[in-house]
This record gives C-alpha cells, structure tokens and sequence, in this order.
C-alpha cells in the first residue's frame, strides 16, 4: 500500500515548510516522490511543490554514502548485519571487493 505524509522538513528564511513525502507501492523499486506543501518561490520547485533535483545533486549523496556507510538503514541487511558485527572485517570486505569488481 502506498504511503503518503507530511513533515516538516526546513526551516528558511525564517519560514516552516511542510513536505509531502510518498512511497509507492514497489518502493524501493520505484524512488519517493517529494513535494513542498507550502507555497514557496524557488526557481527549483513547480507551482505544484515538484522538486528539481539535478543529476550532480544525486551523484552527490551517492559519493557521500560510500564514505560513509549507515547500517542503521539498510538496504542489504545482511551487509549491514556484517558491518555492525565486526566492521574492520566488513572495510577489508568492501576492499576486496572493489579490487575484484570496480578496478580497470
């Protein structure tokens, strides 16, 4: 079942803005659909509340989780379960793993 609801997500310019946030039915298959449910003047946000996010904003936060891996919130729970039971073992994992799959 599809969830939807609101948070207040930022404070700006000295003003609350309320989000919507909604998790499709396949999530994590399919991505979140975030929008502003507070009007707002921004040249990145649609008269509907619609975020633009940009390519370079997205391959940010990828970089930024592989530095630094949250097994708070997994995706893979066994990697996660690993990480949180012997984490020097996981790094040395992770090591060998991008020399086996992400060297040229």
């Amino acid at each position: 079942m599809a969830q939807a609801g609101e948070y207040v997500l930022t404070k700006a310019q000295g003003g609350i803005f309320k989000l919507e946030l909604f998790l499709p039915d396949d999530y994590p298959m399919t991505p979140p659909k975030i929008r502003f449910l507070t009007k707002i003047f921004h040249p990145n946000v649609d008269k509907l509340g619609r975020i633009c996010l940009d390519i370079r904003t997205i391959l940010l936060s990828i970089q930024a989780l592989l530095g630094a891996p949250n097994p708070d919130d997994p995706l893979a729970p066994d990697v996660a379960k690993s990480w949180k039971e012997d984490e020097v073992a996981a790094i040395a994992t992770a090591r060998e793993w991008t020399e086996k799959y992400a060297k040229a």
